[in-house]
């Protein structure tokens, strides 16, 4: 169990998850938590990262910072998001090992399973078959992050863990009309809608692929439980289990929004993935389940959303 005055290491703080598990660990009265902006200490720079850690010695380390975007930034920027991803998880990890780091826990994304794993995706299913093209320079990086923390555990008999999150959203989320994920781009479109008194709106694909999303501050909980009280090689999904169709979804935005125009279907634009849904077994037999439900995740989303003064420029 960390202790309530013990050194943590957050970083990533300014980013959707980081700053979740700041805002977490402060409402369960942890003291003293240390971060960096990217401008004090530029994870990438093992220099720099080997400095930080020799100082500061952190005891816990939450390694939430990452290169991220959605499909058309991966498609991109294969190469930029495998270097960075690889060589600043690689850095922290590898310091915080030097240094005596007690606890680490890496965050991935479920992106690293296989493109046609058995849905529900169990944690076994990871490397069974081959990624998906898309994303695969990201999920690559994160495949080695976690091998890296599970090798150290094997050699040095550290106590490394790791979490893989479903689709996460909610406060600090990115609100970009070309770089963001679905939820947070469906959230943007309708309040603009409704803003412009648009008629309509046209979503991509037909509306059946199935999709299972997870609040930020639930997982930032989850990782804080599983500091506490998880050990093991092998990684822990982060999700609900419960999953809907982006049909479904787009409809809950409007909803909560308030749009009352109508919802039109490109069929001819790409739908992505038929289905993507955790198994959430792992974490619920450790004695954890998520607390916010889709519509009120929705609706906190949406305050952050219009309280955001950068959403814009994001």
């Amino acid at each position: 169990m960390m202790e309530k005055n013990a050194k943590i290491y957050v970083a990533g703080h300014r980013g959707m998850v980081g700053s979740a598990i700041v805002r977490e660990l402060n409402r369960q009265g942890y003291t003293n938590i240390i971060t960096r902006t990217h401008k004090e200490l530029d994870l990438c720079r093992q220099d720099m990262v080997e400095k930080f850690f020799a100082e500061e010695k952190p005891e816990y380390v939450f390694l939430a910072a990452a290169k991220v975007g959605g499909i058309v930034a991966n498609e991109e920027a294969l190469a930029d998001f495998m270097y960075y991803n690889m060589i600043l998880e690689m850095n922290v990890i590898h310091s915080a090992w030097e240094n005596g780091c007690k606890k680490l826990e890496f965050l991935g994304s479920s992106c690293i399973y296989p493109r046609m794993a058995p849905q529900p995706m169990k944690e076994s299913c990871l490397l069974t078959s081959e990624l998906e093209k898309t994303n695969e320079a990201y999920a690559l990086a994160k495949i080695s992050g976690l091998k890296y923390c599970e090798f150290l555990n094997r050699q040095y008999g550290t106590d490394y863990i790791s979490v893989m999150p479903t689709n996460l959203y909610g406060p600090n989320d990115n609100y970009h009309p070309t770089h963001s994920h679905v939820l947070p781009a469906l959230i943007r479109r309708f309040h603009e809608a409704k803003e412009q008194k648009l008629p309509f709106v046209t979503c991509w694909g037909d509306g059946s692929p199935l999709r299972e999303f997870l609040y930020v501050d639930d997982l930032a909980d989850l990782c804080i439980f599983l500091m506490n009280h998880y050990s093991g090689n092998e990684t822990v999904n982060a999700g609900t289990g419960k999953e809907l169709t982006i049909k479904e979804l787009t409809e809950l935005v409007a909803k909560v929004i308030g749009y009352t125009g109508e919802i039109r279907w490109d069929p001819s634009r790409p739908n992505g993935t038929p289905r993507k849904l955790l198994d959430v077994s792992k974490s619920k037999a450790l004695g954890w389940t998520y607390k916010t439900e889709l519509e009120e995740g929705i609706r906190l989303s949406y305050e952050d959303f219009l309280n955001n003064p950068m959403r814009a420029e994001r």
